[in-house]
């Protein structure tokens, strides 16, 4: 029995598209890999030589600032796909939050793979074009919303992003309790916010009975219709 038959992502990750024999061979170019929090994947600037499926896990994708400082520009979840196919250079660093596994191919090996499989290279696309809308939402979030639109926003995507790995083809229900990967100054630097003010909202979420707090990487929904109001 092969990785891919086993795998919990397989009917949600970009390999849905293929079929038995395609999935096979698709098997022999690839390699599984077990990240401890803390891990790199992949380097911002650097040759672009992997690319890899989600299995496990939460990974942030991060780049430097020119002051020195690491920005947290995206997340990324089981089924999710990484790397750039098809690219010179990564874009960004990808390192694990939580422990994580994931599914490595050489990118060389991807892109010939890709380009011999058309229904892959649609996947890829579609992707990407769901990457590019949940990017231009963040650009609303950061640019428009205020502290406290901002992190019930965060907190509803982590609900629905957080769900356990399965072979679901529909998403699964959206978690009401669930361990934020985050700690208060990552949640600050994804925001675009201090990590004072995030503390603070925090505080207020759980005083208005939106939240519950059991630990300080916690977070428990009480009301979530009234937390998709606050998210505006």
């Amino acid at each position: 029995m092969s990785a891919c038959d086993t795998c919990l992502v397989r009917n949600r990750a970009i390999c849905s598209a293929l079929d038995g024999e395609e999935i096979k061979a698709l098997n022999i170019i690839g390699r599984r890999r077990t990240l401890e929090p803390g891990e790199s994947l992949m380097w911002e600037g650097e040759d672009s030589v992997l690319v890899a499926n989600v299995v496990e896990g939460v990974l942030k994708l991060s780049t430097g600032t020119e002051d020195g400082r690491e920005q947290i520009v995206g997340v990324v979840y089981p089924s999710d796909f990484i790397g750039r196919p098809f690219g010179a250079t990564s874009g960004h660093g990808v390192t694990a939050l939580t422990q994580a596994r994931v599914c490595v191919f050489s990118r060389r090996d991807f892109d010939a793979f890709a380009r011999e499989h058309p229904a892959l290279e649609h996947k890829l696309l579609q992707r990407t074009l769901a990457e590019l809308d949940r990017t231009r939402r963040w650009m609303l979030l950061l640019g428009r919303k205020s502290a406290g639109e901002r992190l019930a926003s965060f907190l509803l995507e982590m609900s629905e992003r957080l769900v356990e790995p399965g072979c679901q083809v529909a998403p699964d229900q959206p978690l009401n309790r669930f361990a934020l990967p985050f700690s208060r100054q990552q949640v600050a630097d994804v925001l675009g916010l201090t990590i004072e003010t995030v503390s603070r909202q925090f505080t207020r979420l759980k005083a208005d009975g939106l939240i519950d707090l059991p630990s300080r990487r916690e977070v428990e929904i009480l009301d979530r219709g009234a937390l998709l109001a606050e998210a505006g």
